[in-house]
């Protein structure tokens, strides 16, 4: 708006008889536009504020001296920079260039009073003075009104802006609220594949590491030697056989568990996993029997099936005391299979069969004082429905437990 202001009195000022103050206003349309380049298009805007307020104060008090002084428009002007300055200049300086434009304002006042021939009237006639004061008058009316429609506008604009952004907020925050869930999904999943590793590798690393023991703290006979090293042989195997599998299915869970159903033989998926556990069943003197048809075919997930029935017998194994007995048993009935283990072992009250699959349940310790994680049985839950499948449990104190999977038979 100052340019314009300007652009329009450089040829009013010298219709009016004016040419001298119409030259200096045209130097300073050219500075100010310059100006306005480097503020609009080179982001110099600081540095060039202050020399826009700087030249513009020096315009005013020239055009004071060779545009009649007080009997002039100047003043007027000089107000009207003042209200540029405090739209413009940030809040911090204003205080000094108000304070500098006041001081101009009364230094020229008192060198009007003082020495009043050293401000002469340049009007050439009476109207040429009234058409200046309205035409001043006008112009700051209309920069004035201009100004504040900007300003205004740009407040409305920030306005609907930061109430956007507000409601952005609200729909983000609800992003990240789901976000979060779903980030605390995945960590909670992926605490319970430690928990599952930990669990499905102690037992049979522990019967590795009593072996071993067996073997260097006593002396054996060669024969004892040889069936001892065989056994260990045979856990080795079977447990790096386990824990192969489980690493390679932890990592394919790492998003996210993700479920593969397919046909599963019931001897490619358990067949490993039953021997297995017959050795660590055995080290404690308890017996485990599968009693199934082993070319069953179910529908399933084969590492989850595994994993189900890893943690199931290990249970049984745990409540079970020596000399007792575990059966494996798999049974069709209708479209569904049966996987049943059941054992003879202490039993599960029915006060804790109501939490036995949830997050409630307490880990306990087994006849033989061995320490579970707490996990297995919500996992062996959340495994069997994921897969379609669903598990229930039979059980009283001091009389045994039977626990039954049914998951959907193969064709």
């Amino acid at each position: 708006m100052a340019i314009i202001a300007l652009a329009y009195n450089v040829p009013f000022n010298y219709i009016i008889g004016l040419p001298f103050i119409a030259l200096i206003s045209l130097v300073t349309l050219i500075i100010f536009s310059g100006l306005y380049y480097l503020s609009r298009y080179k982001r110099k805007a600081k540095s060039t504020i202050t020399v826009f307020i700087t030249i513009g104060n020096l315009l005013f008090a020239t055009n004071f001296i060779y545009n009649s002084g007080t009997y002039g428009p100047t003043d007027l002007l000089m107000g009207l920079c003042v209200f540029l300055v405090i739209c413009v200049v940030p809040q911090k300086q204003q205080k000094f260039w108000i304070g500098v434009n006041l001081a101009i304002i009364m230094v020229m006042h008192l060198i009007e009073y003082y020495r009043p021939l050293w401000i002469p009237n340049n009007y050439n006639s009476r109207e040429s003075r009234y058409l200046d004061l309205t035409s001043a008058y006008i112009v700051v009316v209309i920069v004035i009104y201009y100004t504040i429609t900007y300003l205004r506008r740009n407040y409305d604009h920030e306005k609907r802006s930061a109430a956007d952004k507000a409601n952005a907020i609200v729909i983000q925050n609800g992003h990240i609220t789901r976000q979060n869930q779903e980030l605390e999904r995945i960590n909670s999943e992926k605490n319970k594949l430690m928990s599952i590793i930990a669990h499905d590798l102690r037992s049979p690393l522990s019967n590795i590491q009593n072996y071993l023991e067996l073997v260097t703290e006593y002396e054996l006979e060669t024969t004892e030697r040889l069936m001892v090293e065989g056994d260990l042989l045979k856990v080795t195997r079977r447990t790096i056989d386990m824990l192969g599998k489980l690493l390679i299915w932890s990592k394919a869970q790492m998003d996210g568990v993700n479920v593969k159903l397919g046909y599963v033989n019931l001897r490619d998926a358990l067949f490993n996993t039953i021997e297995l556990e017959k050795s660590i069943a055995l080290k404690k003197g308890i017996t485990l029997v599968p009693e199934l048809d082993w070319d069953m075919r179910i529908v399933a997930d084969s590492d989850m099936l595994q994993l189900v029935t890893r943690n199931l017998i290990s249970n049984a194994i745990k409540f079970t005391p020596p000399n007792g007995k575990i059966s494996f048993k798999a049974k069709q009935i209708g479209g569904e299979c049966w996987l049943i283990i059941r054992d003879n072992g202490v039993g599960i009250s029915a006060e804790k069969q109501a939490d036995l699959f949830s997050l409630q349940a307490q880990s306990t310790f087994g006849t033989d004082n061995e320490k579970g994680v707490g996990l297995g049985l919500l996992l062996c839950k959340e495994f069997t429905e994921l897969q379609g499948g669903r598990i229930w449990v039979e059980s009283s104190v001091d009389e045994g437990t039977a626990f039954f999977v049914s998951m959907p038979a193969g064709s």
